[in-house]
C-alpha cells in the first residue's frame, strides 16, 4: 500500500468502507442487503488483538463490538469487565468482516463477507505492529492468523493450542478460541479441557499484556 497508514487514517477509511455494497464479490446480486456499518476498534498501543468473525445484528445496531451475550461470555473468559474490554489501550477488536453479513435461510449469521479481509486485513496488521497476542475466534480468523497451522475443524485447531501458542513462528502469538456464542454451549460441555486448560492460560496472558 506504499507508505504505512496511521491508525487514525485507517480507522477513518474503514468507517467509510462500502465495499460489500458497491463492489460485492460474486456480482451485483450479492451485495450487502442493508447499509454497511463497519465495526472495528484499532489501537496504536494495545498488545492484544481480538480477531472475531463478523458483527451480529445487535452489534450492527449499536456499533459496539461484542455488545451481546457472546461478549458477556468472552469477557468472562478473559477475566475483564466492560470498562477494561472497551479500553482501546488494552484491546484492539477487529473482526475478519467489519459489517453484519445478514442471516441464512435457517436464521443463522452468515459468514464474514468475502470482500473484507482480502482488502483490509494485511493493512490492519501492518498498522498494529505492537500486537503480541491474537485471539483468533472462529474458523475464519484462525484460517488467516494460523495459515497452514489451521486444521480441518475448529475443534482440532483449538485442541492443538499448545503447538500454535508456543510456536516459534514470527509475529504475534496466536491462541485459537471457539466462538463464545450461546450456540457453542454444547461444545463447551463436550470439551471440558477448554475451560480447564485453555482459559487459565488466556487469563494469565490478559493479565500480563493488558494491565
Amino acid at each position: 500500500m506504499g507508505q504505512l497508514e496511521t491508525i487514525d487514517e485507517l480507522q477513518r477509511k474503514i468507517a467509510a468502507c462500502r465495499l460489500c455494497r458497491d463492489c460485492p464479490a460474486g456480482g451485483p446480486d450479492k451485495r450487502l442487503p442493508h447499509e454497511p456499518l463497519p465495526v472495528a476498534v484499532l489501537s496504536a498501543s494495545a498488545r492484544i488483538l481480538i480477531a472475531g468473525q463478523a458483527p451480529g445484528l445487535r452489534v450492527h445496531k449499536t456499533g459496539l463490538p461484542f455488545n451481546d451475550a457472546s461478549g458477556d461470555r468472552l469477557r468472562q473468559w478473559l477475566g475483564v469487565d466492560r470498562e477494561a474490554f472497551y479500553d482501546p489501550a488494552r484491546f484492539a477488536i477487529v473482526p475478519m468482516g467489519f459489517c453484519f453479513p445478514g442471516y441464512n435461510a435457517k436464521g443463522h449469521d452468515l459468514p464474514p463477507r468475502r470482500e473484507c479481509a482480502p482488502f483490509w486485513r494485511d493493512r490492519v496488521m501492518a498498522a498494529m505492529p505492537q500486537v503480541e497476542l491474537v485471539l483468533a475466534i472462529g474458523r475464519h480468523a484462525q484460517a488467516y492468523h494460523l495459515r497452514e497451522r489451521c486444521l480441518p475443524t475448529m475443534t482440532e485447531t483449538v485442541r492443538q493450542w499448545r503447538g500454535t501458542f508456543f510456536s516459534n513462528q514470527p509475529g504475534p502469538k496466536v491462541l485459537a478460541l471457539p466462538h463464545p456464542s450461546w450456540r457453542n454451549t454444547g461444545w463447551l460441555k463436550r470439551n471440558p479441557w477448554f475451560e480447564a486448560d485453555v482459559l487459565p492460560l488466556l487469563k494469565r496472558e490478559v493479565d500480563r499484556l493488558s494491565f
